[in-house]
């Protein structure tokens, strides 16, 4: 009478360090959800499939004054990772901003997630797990909090742009130069000088010189335009009276 074969040996695993299982003994062929790793060889914490990475996702939250140091250890498979990574990363988008430390470690965070974003993506597809791993959702650049993070950067766009625009479009104060006519709209303290045509009845006084050179002067009954009017903003000019 033959002897029938010996049972299989079944693989078996223990708690790894990082909070998923560590798998022992023989590799066995199970299906899609009952394939184990190799021996020694790291789970994800959160489905139990392999390959998974170590790793630690953090997050960000700023409180006016307080501010929240998130974190969630692995290893993470490929899908488990990105989940992860996506969903405290989106939180982090629309939380962390909110005191003043935060405006500074939000950055920091966020960069440190993308590192362990790449990490994941190089990973293969799982298996093996004890339960399908969880769903990476949509990427982080089409969440809405991706449009709250870039919004204000787009505020910030449009109003040095309208700022440029006003520049242009706004004039500064005119540069005398001899010959024109102006007419002061101000006082002598705060001028308000406007160049005129000359044969316009509302010239009231005639540049006739400039105090450009050292020694140069005004005549005693001329006026003396404002500096910003010059051609550089620190040359005066000598206005003369029309009447």
């Amino acid at each position: 009478m033959a002897t029938p074969p010996p049972p299989p040996q079944q693989q078996q695993q223990r708690p790894g360090p990082y909070g998923g299982p560590v798998f022992t003994g023989p590799q066995q062929p199970y299906g899609a959800y009952g394939a184990h790793p190799q021996p020694g060889r790291y789970g994800c914490s959160l489905c139990g499939a392999w390959p998974a990475a170590p790793a630690t996702v953090r997050g960000h939250q700023g409180m006016i004054v307080l501010a929240r140091f998130l974190s969630r250890r692995g290893p993470f498979c490929r899908d488990c990772g990105l989940a992860t990574y996506r969903d405290m990363s989106s939180d982090t988008l629309w939380q962390g901003w909110w005191s003043p430390l935060s405006l500074f470690i939000t950055p920091v965070t966020l960069l440190m997630n993308l590192g362990l974003r790449a990490a994941f993506r190089r990973l293969a597809p799982p298996s093996g797990g004890f339960r399908p791993a969880l769903d990476p959702g949509r990427p982080l650049w089409r969440r809405a909090p991706a449009l709250f993070f870039l919004l204000p950067v787009l505020l910030v766009a449009l109003a040095v742009q309208a700022l440029l625009v006003v520049g242009l479009v706004v004039d500064g104060p005119p540069q005398l130069s001899v010959g024109q006519c102006v007419r002061n709209e101000g006082t002598w303290v705060e001028q308000d000088l406007e160049v005129v045509p000359c044969d316009s009845s509302r010239a009231a006084y005639k540049v006739t010189g400039l105090l450009d050179a050292p020694g140069a002067h005004c005549a005693p009954l001329d006026y003396v335009a404002d500096p910003k009017y010059g051609p550089d903003e620190f040359t005066s000019a000598c206005l003369t009276s029309l009447h």
